[in-house]
C-alpha cells in the first residue's frame, strides 16, 4: 500500500488545495478506509467561506465527514471487520484517498449497494431526525426546505402516513418533493402568503409537526408560525452561522415541544447509520435522484460554490476518490 495520499486543504476563504501527505495508521480499535467517495455537506459551506473563529490551513481532508470505501488495514483488537469490506463510517477527514475510523462507527455495505456511491452519515442524519420527530399515520407535516435533507424526510413521512406539506424556494425542489411524495407544495417566497396557505391546507390547525431544514433565522421564525397548538418543532437545520432570536412568546402560547435533532451520542449516530444502510439497501430510500454533482478532489471549490448556490436542479454534491 502506498505511504502517502492525496488530500484536500482549505488554505484560506474558498481556497483549497491538493496536497501529497501521510496516510494515516489505524490505531488499538480503529480501521483505515480507502475511500471510493465523500458527500459534500452543506455545513460546510460556512468554514469555507471563513468564519471570524477559523484558523487555516485546515487539516487534511477536514470538512469531510460523509465517506465510504473499502477497509484496507486492521488496528489491534479489531473484530467483526476485515480488510476488503465495503463500508460506510462516521470519520471527519473523507476529503482524502484515506481516513481512519473507530471499528464502532464503521457500518457495512450489503451488496444490494454494489457499485453505488453510498454517504451514509447524512442520510443516518435522516433517519435520526425523523425518529425524533415522531411522526404519525394521518398528521400533516410541514417541512422548511427541501434538499437532500427535506427531501429523504419528504419520503419518511409519507411513508408514515403523513401527509406533507413542502416548503420551498426553488421550483426545481418543489418538484423533487413531489416526486418523493409530498402531497402539497408552497413556494417559499413570503411569510405571510405562507402562513395563510398552511391555514387554508389545515382548515386552520396548521402542521402538528413542522421540521426545519434550513439553519437561517427566517425559516426558523416560519416554522414556528406554522406548527399546531400542542404541536412539534423540529429544528433539523444547521445554524452555526451566530446567535438566533425566537418568539418564546408565541411558542410558550402555543404549548408546542422543541427538538432540536442534531445528535451527538455516538451509539445514536451510528445506530442511524445502521439504519440508513438498512433504508438503502431494501430500496425505501433511493439516492440516485438527490446525488446531483459529482466532482474530483481538485474540484472540491466547485463544489462547495454549488453546494452553497444551489443551480438549476442541484440537490447534492459528491466528491470522487
Amino acid at each position: 500500500m502506498t505511504q502517502t495520499m492525496r488530500a484536500a486543504v482549505l488554505e484560506g476563504p474558498q481556497r483549497f488545495s491538493v496536497a501529497e501527505v501521510p496516510v494515516p495508521q489505524p490505531g488499538p480499535g480503529e480501521v483505515l478506509i480507502r475511500l471510493e467517495g465523500c458527500g459534500v455537506c452543506a455545513s460546510n459551506v460556512e468554514p469555507w467561506e471563513g468564519q471570524p473563529w477559523s484558523t487555516w490551513p485546515g487539516a487534511p481532508g477536514g470538512m469531510g465527514h460523509e465517506g465510504w470505501g473499502r477497509i484496507v488495514a486492521l488496528g489491534e483488537g479489531v473484530q467483526g471487520l476485515s480488510v476488503g469490506d465495503r463500508v460506510t463510517a462516521l470519520t471527519e477527514r473523507s476529503y482524502a484517498e484515506y481516513d481512519v475510523a473507530r471499528a464502532d462507527m464503521v457500518v457495512p455495505l450489503p451488496g444490494a449497494l454494489d457499485g453505488m456511491p453510498v454517504p451514509g452519515e447524512p442520510v443516518a442524519c435522516a433517519m435520526n431526525i425523523f425518529a425524533r420527530s415522531d411522526v404519525r399515520p394521518g398528521q400533516t407535516v410541514v417541512i422548511v426546505g427541501i434538499g437532500f435533507l427535506g427531501a429523504i424526510l419528504t419520503r419518511l413521512a409519507t411513508d408514515a402516513g403523513a401527509r406533507v406539506i413542502a416548503v420551498s424556494r426553488r421550483a426545481e425542489t418543489l418538484d423533487l418533493a413531489r416526486r418523493m411524495g409530498a402531497a402539497e407544495t408552497i413556494p417559499m417566497d413570503d411569510h405571510w402568503r405562507i402562513i395563510e396557505d398552511v391555514k387554508r391546507l389545515t382548515g386552520g390547525r396548521m402542521a402538528e409537526r413542522v421540521i426545519e431544514c434550513v439553519g437561517k433565522q427566517w425559516p426558523l421564525d416560519l416554522a414556528g408560525e406554522l406548527v399546531a397548538e400542542g404541536g412539534r418543532l423540529v429544528i433539523a437545520g444547521y445554524h452555526q452561522d451566530g446567535p438566533r432570536q425566537v418568539n418564546m412568546q408565541m411558542w410558550n402560547w402555543k404549548g408546542i415541544d422543541i427538538v432540536s435533532a442534531h445528535e451527538r451520542d455516538a451509539g445514536v449516530r451510528v445506530a442511524g447509520l445502521r439504519a440508513a444502510v438498512d433504508a438503502l439497501a431494501s430500496g425505501r430510500l433511493d439516492l440516485s435522484p438527490l446525488l446531483t454533482g459529482t466532482y474530483a478532489l481538485d474540484q472540491l471549490g466547485e463544489a462547495l460554490t454549488a453546494t452553497r448556490d444551489k443551480p438549476g436542479a442541484f440537490v447534492k454534491a459528491w466528491v470522487a476518490l
